[in-house]
């Protein structure tokens, strides 16, 4: 009698979140020095919820045992094509096939349909049967930049494979850092490339709105949500425009389209030029500008034992009143202090109406689990027939891709 029991490295599957749940995921292991890389991918994925098993090549394996991956992932490792027709077998079994680290032979390979090797077998049975298949290449700089690998990379995007360019530093092109690299794979397991032809614009963070040289107006607004609709919208391949104030977000900006500001002035400008510069079809105000300036600015430090300066504050402009004149979906945010979710969507339609919004994201800080310097949030969205959406609490990164699906499903009515 055999008794069965769960691999103990299965016990973190879904320990940070279920976004990737019932996701079977092939990871593809060729032989480059980043190996090592690929078990924290392997990990970070199913962190996230999903099943992931492993394919590693004859190259590879020497570099790191398959053992070490079985560790990992509590699977067994492929390491060769048997009768079993593992090359078919694992394409009708897997929802995504991540090819990472990718050498030059591997990618080329795939890219003219050489199957000689379990990996490129594999991978030209995902192509064959339309499923996505990943590719992240990590290799010396000159072989990356050569003609025949980037002919090769031009040729797989053109059929539809995701290629996820590395991050050159120096005469290396590195394998992606972990983090950029799960959420832009979490992204495109989930929602592929459904933002292609958008033009999005959004802000995000907050403003500085300056006494003297030195102590200014602000507000807790970390730039997380924003940044995570930026970064959302990029990986789903629209094109992205992002204007950022003085943001502390623990989340990096992977879009390269950055503009940073400091007041709501300078925001205000920078997102009016961008509007009547480009051709954005889209607008995302999820920034958090200050709503006050000082009337009376010192250029130097007010001395403090010297002097107790008399303020007096004036509005700033609100950024929605000079842009709702253009042909864009125009989405706004109301950060509210209320009592209830009544209260909250009472007070946005009130916003909405005001600022001739086609969508509001409203969000109740008075809570101190989400929102303002949060990783999590919890919003309502009301959209101009006064449909309205609660998200539940979850983390910003989640929220956003939420929030995208309801501007993609707008903008296509």
């Amino acid at each position: 009698m055999h008794t069965y029991m769960t691999h103990p490295s299965k016990k973190i599957i879904g320990s940070i979140s279920n976004e990737l749940a019932d996701k079977k995921i092939l990871l593809a292991v060729t032989g480059s020095v980043a190996i090592y890389k690929s078990l924290d991918l392997a990990r970070s994925l199913m962190r996230n919820g999903a099943e992931v098993s492993v394919i590693i090549s004859k190259d590879a394996a020497k570099l790191i045992s398959p053992e070490m991956f079985k560790w990992a992932t509590g699977n067994n490792v492929v390491t060769k094509l048997t009768g079993d027709l593992e090359h078919v077998s694992l394409a009708e079994d897997n929802d995504v096939m991540i090819v990472a680290p990718s050498t030059a032979n591997t990618m080329v390979k795939i890219a003219y349909g050489i199957a000689d090797t379990p990996i490129t077998a594999t991978a030209l049975n995902f192509v064959g049967m339309k499923k996505p298949l990943i590719i992240v290449p990590s290799m010396h700089l000159q072989m990356y930049i050569s003609p025949q690998v980037a002919d090769a990379a031009d040729r797989l995007k053109r059929i539809g494979v995701e290629v996820i360019e590395p991050e050159i530093v120096g005469d290396l092109a590195h394998y992606p850092k972990l983090e950029y690299l799960t959420s832009r794979i979490t992204s495109y397991v989930l929602r592929g490339k459904d933002l292609s032809g958008f033009n999005i614009l959004a802000t995000a963070g907050p403003t500085r709105e300056y006494l003297d040289s030195v102590r200014f107006i602000s507000n807790p607004s970390s730039g997380t949500m924003g940044i995570s609709i930026a970064n959302e919208a990029y990986f789903r391949g629209a094109k992205v425009r992002v204007i950022c104030g003085p943001i502390s977000s623990k989340i990096e900006p992977y879009v390269k389209d950055i503009v940073y500001v400091e007041t709501t002035e300078e925001m205000l400008n920078e997102v009016v030029k961008s509007i009547e510069n480009g051709k954005f079809n889209v607008v995302i105000l999820a920034g958090a500008p200050a709503d006050y300036k000082f009337k009376n600015k010192s250029d130097t430090k007010i001395d403090s034992h010297t002097e107790i300066p008399k303020v007096e504050l004036e509005r700033t402009p609100k950024i929605s009143e000079y842009i709702r004149k253009y042909n864009v979906l125009l989405v706004g945010f109301s950060a509210e202090t209320v009592n209830s979710d009544e209260e909250l969507i009472e007070k946005a339609k009130i916003k909405m109406r005001r600022h001739g919004f086609d969508l509001i994201v409203a969000n109740n800080v008075r809570r101190k689990d989400i929102g303002f310097s949060s990783e999590y949030n919890e919003v309502i969205v009301i959209d101009k027939n006064g449909d309205v959406r609660k998200i539940p609490k979850n983390f910003k990164t989640v929220i956003a891709r939420k929030i995208l699906d309801i501007v993609k499903e707008q903008l296509r009515r």
